[in-house]
């Protein structure tokens, strides 16, 4: 790979670029279009540029080049466990990380899931990945999810939490204050946020913890509207005590009231969803079709690879479908037919990439234009019969493309995939890794209670109401709509 060495400008030749940059009544997109990047930041944009003596070039003809895009919520350390949960609702998720096995994770563990997780991304043309971790039960467990992400040439977002203890414990810990301070640089490639959720007992007990993000300067991701978990109560709490902030991270918000979308949008937070988890676990009906309606930012994430894929193609094409069978169904429901669908392809091209950007604060990214960080993905598979015609390229990212057409992926400048292949990736390394962690799993586990995970019982315990035991608060408020 010395034709990409650091340093070296690079080009890429005659694609058809997605900038990403209008609004959505005006939606550019170039053909024919080069895009020039002159070390970790997009130099030029347009047809046939002149470049520097010397610049590498990548023919991009016959492909789409847009922004990498962004997921805002996923949890990185369960990636060793790809699938084992594919049956699962969110109460067995619940009972099986929560109550009882998510406690066993070592930070190799920990390591093991969140390298594959950040090795998936790439691949994906994922470029920046939130990792909701909350497996963080020591400062162990913490340098070594750091370390996993600063292995792996991806922008990453370290969203700190631990669900085996209270947010007021852990968060207020000097051990937090001393790995931001070791840790987060600030060089915009590994970020922080606070992650715990607010589950509504009068009491606040989560307060302290968004008092530190205050004192830290960092944004909130809580898991907001899940049904049977979180709901109007909390996001109430947070607004009486003035925590809801333009930072601030709403994660699903599927099972919320009007009264709560009302909060978010008057405070401008955004919303992450995860289409495809709340399609199958239970959280609620994916909200995009009232986020809209209320004027609600959105980002898309993908939860977990315990059951669903790790790429926001996915995402996109979920999303898409989810929005458009309920405004279908409610159509029907008052004798009307929908003629045009609301939400474009388009819209969640837009949500994948710059909506992403935006949700973490980032306006050097998730937008193709001098200036920008050098973000970025070729979409090109000449050896696909699905790769042709290209007439609509925002539709053919949406419904045609998947990760094996990913041809080239740029972070920070840096050529991190080309040619359909990763670069400077150990894979067989990862994959030992991850062996190592389900060998130690089945040991701990014994054969009849990790084949029984696969479709765990749910023990007679208030799980159902609230999953986390540090508090007793029983509510069936997130039962309703």
């Amino acid at each position: 790979m010395n034709d990409f060495e650091a340093g070296r400008p690079l080009v890429l030749r005659g694609g058809t670029v997605l900038p990403m940059d209008g609004p959505p009544d005006a939606r550019r997109v170039l053909p024919g279009t080069d895009v020039l990047i002159a070390g970790d930041t997009i130099a030029a944009v347009g047809p046939g540029l002149e470049v520097p003596e010397g610049t590498a070039e990548i023919d991009a003809s016959g492909g789409i080049v847009l922004p990498g895009m962004i997921d805002t919520h996923r949890h990185m350390w369960q990636t060793a466990l790809r699938g084992y949960g594919a049956d699962w609702t969110l109460t067995q998720y619940f009972v099986w990380f929560y109550l009882e096995y998510g406690k066993l994770f070592r930070p190799e563990d920990v390591h093991a899931g969140n390298t594959l997780a950040a090795i998936e991304a790439l691949d994906a043309g994922v470029t920046t990945v939130v990792d909701w971790s909350h497996g963080l039960r020591t400062p162990d467990h913490a340098d070594a999810a750091a370390d996993a992400l600063r292995s792996v040439p991806g922008r990453y977002v370290l969203a700190y939490g631990n669900i085996q203890q209270p947010p007021a414990a852990w968060a207020t810990a000097p051990e937090l204050r001393d790995f931001v301070r070791r840790r987060i640089t600030g060089d915009g490639l590994l970020g922080f946020q606070l992650a715990f959720d607010v589950l509504g007992d009068p009491s606040f007990p989560e307060r302290p913890a968004f008092e530190v993000a205050r004192d830290l300067g960092v944004a909130v991701t809580t898991h907001a509207g899940v049904w049977g978990a979180t709901g109007d109560d909390g996001i109430r709490l947070m607004h009486e005590h003035g925590f809801m902030t333009p930072g601030t991270i709403y994660v699903h918000a599927a099972s919320l009231s009007a009264d709560s979308y009302h909060r978010i949008a008057a405070t401008g937070g955004s919303v992450s969803v995860s289409t495809e988890s709340e399609q199958s676990a239970g959280q609620g009906y994916p909200p995009t079709w009232a986020l809209r309606a209320h004027g609600i930012p959105v980002s898309l994430s993908m939860d977990t690879s315990v059951w669903w894929s790790g790429d926001l193609f996915s995402a996109m094409r979920a999303t898409l479908g989810a929005d458009r069978s309920r405004e279908h169904l409610e159509a029907h429901a008052r004798s009307e037919t929908v003629t045009h669908a609301a939400l474009r392809a388009d819209q969640v091209v837009d949500w994948a990439t710059r909506g992403g950007a935006a949700a973490l604060g980032r306006d050097d990214l998730g937008v193709l234009a001098p200036g920008r960080k050098a973000d970025l993905v070729l979409i090109k598979n000449d050896g696909s019969p699905v790769s042709f015609p290209l007439l609509n390229p925002f539709g053919h990212v949406v419904f045609q493309a998947q990760r094996g057409d990913v041809h080239t992926v740029l972070v920070n400048g840096r050529v991190v995939k080309h040619e359909h292949r990763l670069v400077g990736i150990d894979l067989a390394a990862a994959r030992a890794e991850v062996e190592r962690t389900i060998d130690y799993l089945k040991g701990e586990m014994g054969k009849e209670a990790w084949e029984k995970g696969m479709n765990p019982d749910i023990p007679t315990t208030k799980v159902l109401d609230n999953p986390y035991t540090y508090t007793d608060y029983r509510s069936d408020s997130t039962h309703r709509l």
